[in-house]
C-alpha cells in the first residue's frame, strides 16, 4: 500500500504547531497503525529528519496508551485502540490525517503526545477504597450479587485512553470519571468512601477544565472498551444522593 499521511507536527507545549505530508509506501495490510508509523519514523531518522512523537506501550489494547485522532475519529475507523487497528481498514492510495487528541484539559507536549495526567488527578482525588491492615480477608467473606459484579466488571473495562474526551464536542471526561466512580461504588468493598468519592472526583474533573457533559453520545462511541453511555446517568445519580447526605 502507498500512503499520503497529513501528522501534526508540533515542537514542544509552547510552539505553534502545523500539518506536516509524508509519503509512505510499502504498507501491509497486516501492519498496524503504529507499526505503520514506526515505519514512518524510520525513513524519516534515515534522512537524519525528527521522527514523529505518538504514545505507545502495551500494543495489545490494554494500557489505554495509543491517543491519535486518526481522520478525525479518535483511534481511527474501528471501534478499537489504535494500536489494534490495522492498515486493512484503509485502501490503497488514501489520505490518512493524524492529529493529536483536541482538548484544553489535554495539553500537546509533543508532535501526537499529549499530557492526560488529569486523569491521575481525578483518580487520586477518590478512586481508591479503604484497605484494613493484617492478612487479605477470606474471598468468600462479603457476597457480591452477580449482577453488581458484572456492572463493576464493565465499567472497570476503562483503560483511561481519553477517547471519550477527544470525541466529545465539549471535551468532557464525564464517560471517563462515571466509570471509574461506578466501578467501585456497586460494589460492598467501596461502600465507605461512596459518597466522597463521587464528590471529591467530580470536583476535581471540574478543575482540571473538562468541559461540560450535554449526553450528546459520542464518548460512548468511541470508547473501544464499549462503556455504556449510563454509566454517567449512574454518576449522576450518586452524585445527586451524596450532595444532600453530605455537608460541606
Amino acid at each position: 500500500m502507498k500512503l499520503t499521511l497529513r501528522v501534526w507536527r508540533q515542537r514542544n507545549a509552547d510552539a505553534d504547531g502545523t500539518m506536516s505530508t509524508y509519503e509512505v509506501d510499502g504498507i501491509s495490510p497486516d501492519m498496524s497503525f503504529l507499526e505503520m508509523l514506526d515505519t514512518l519514523n524510520e525513513e524519516l531518522i534515515a534522512k537524519g529528519e525528527d521522527p514523529v512523537a505518538f504514545d505507545h506501550d502495551c500494543r495489545e489494547g490494554i494500557c489505554g496508551a495509543c491517543s491519535l485522532v486518526i481522520n478525525g475519529d479518535a483511534h481511527g475507523p474501528e471501534r478499537t485502540t489504535t494500536c489494534q487497528l490495522h492498515m486493512r481498514s484503509f485502501e490503497d492510495g488514501d489520505t490518512i490525517d493524524v492529529e493529536p487528541w483536541r482538548a484544553s484539559a489535554f495539553p500537546v507536549i509533543k508532535d501526537l503526545v499529549v499530557d492526560r495526567s488529569a486523569f491521575d488527578r481525578i483518580i487520586q482525588a477518590g478512586g481508591y477504597i479503604t484497605a484494613p491492615t493484617g492478612a487479605a480477608p477470606e474471598a468468600h467473606a462479603t457476597p457480591v450479587p452477580k449482577p453488581d459484579a458484572d456492572l463493576a466488571f464493565e465499567h472497570a473495562e476503562c483503560i483511561g485512553c481519553g477517547a471519550c474526551v477527544a470525541a466529545c464536542p465539549n471535551g468532557a471526561a464525564m464517560l471517563f470519571t462515571s466509570a471509574k466512580i461506578n466501578h467501585l461504588n456497586v460494589l460492598p468493598q467501596g461502600a465507605p468512601e461512596r459518597e466522597t468519592r463521587v464528590l471529591d472526583m467530580v470536583e476535581q474533573m471540574d478543575e482540571e477544565g473538562f468541559g461540560g457533559c450535554t449526553l450528546a453520545g459520542e464518548c460512548a462511541t468511541a470508547c473501544p472498551k464499549g462503556i455504556p453511555l449510563m454509566s454517567i446517568t449512574s454518576m449522576n445519580k450518586e452524585w445527586l444522593r451524596a450532595a444532600r447526605k453530605v455537608k460541606r
